[in-house]
């Protein structure tokens, strides 16, 4: 997955094409809060049913 710096620098266009690949998410879901990437990938583990290396490589892809 990009750096966390690269990834917080472009989360709404992320969060924006994540939104439309997985209809199933809502801004809830994809809630970037400092400190809590972990949170966030493991809510996206859980709602996709992807492992974490599947989360990172989806998000690396967009």
């Amino acid at each position: 997955m990009s750096n966390l710096t690269e990834l917080k620098g472009n989360w709404n266009e992320t969060k924006g094409k994540l939104k439309q690949k997985f209809a199933i998410l809502t801004d809830n879901d994809l809630m970037l809060v400092e400190g809590k990437q972990d949170e966030l990938i493991g809510r996206l583990q859980v709602k996709l049913g992807k492992t974490k290396e599947d989360v990172h490589k989806i998000i690396s892809e967009l």
